[in-house]
């Protein structure tokens, strides 16, 4: 039987609440069997806050998604050198997991941005778009994007590293156990 798995990619530095949400939201509307966290490489050149390294972001990942069993971790991408396209990234994957289909979960932010993805033509043929709503975009697009109704939670990593320099509580933004990491390890200067 054909298996249909979730990929959420990004660079979850850190992961929180808004991040399970739209992967349990599309796990349960798209029917999937699963929902692979994939974070990405932060290229050394790119600004990386407070040089968060990749096995830090790896391990919050690993605690955030522990309690649910159709969540799993996908490392191609943090492993690999170089600049990392999704197009080549789904080609390995797809290669690796024969009898898999892949839905690739994409925000609001990233469908208005589908146009200029690196090789977006042959990426739509490899893949089901799954598109998640986010305030302030449109999500208007030419390509096949499924969308989903996802609750819309107004919440970024980057304002979580915000509340963290400015000693606020982070509590219920992210899993407790990545709370709790974060401080253990004082991450973003805690």
């Amino acid at each position: 039987m054909e298996k249909k798995i979730g990929i959420l990619g990004g660079t979850f530095d850190p992961p929180h609440i808004g991040h399970l949400i739209i992967a349990n939201e599309c796990l349960n509307q798209a029917s999937l069997d699963e929902i692979w966290f994939m974070p990405n490489n932060v290229p050394p050149h790119k600004h990386k806050t407070d040089n968060v390294s990749n096995e830090a972001r790896e391990q919050m990942v690993r605690l955030a998604i522990q309690n649910h069993p159709q969540f799993k971790l996908e490392l191609i991408e943090l492993h690999r050198e170089g600049k990392s396209y999704t197009v080549d990234t789904m080609r390995q994957l797809i290669e690796q997991n024969p009898g898999v289909t892949f839905y690739f979960i994409i925000g609001g932010d990233m469908i208005e941005y589908l146009p200029n993805w690196y090789k977006i033509d042959e990426l739509v043929n490899m893949v089901q778009f799954l598109g998640v709503k986010r305030p302030f975009y449109t999500h208007h697009t030419e390509y096949p994007v499924q969308m989903l109704d996802v609750p819309e939670i107004y919440l970024s990593s980057t304002q979580i590293r915000e509340r963290i320099q400015k000693g606020q509580s982070i509590r219920y933004l992210v899993p407790d156990s990545v709370r709790q990491y974060i401080e253990e390890n004082g991450i973003y200067g805690t």
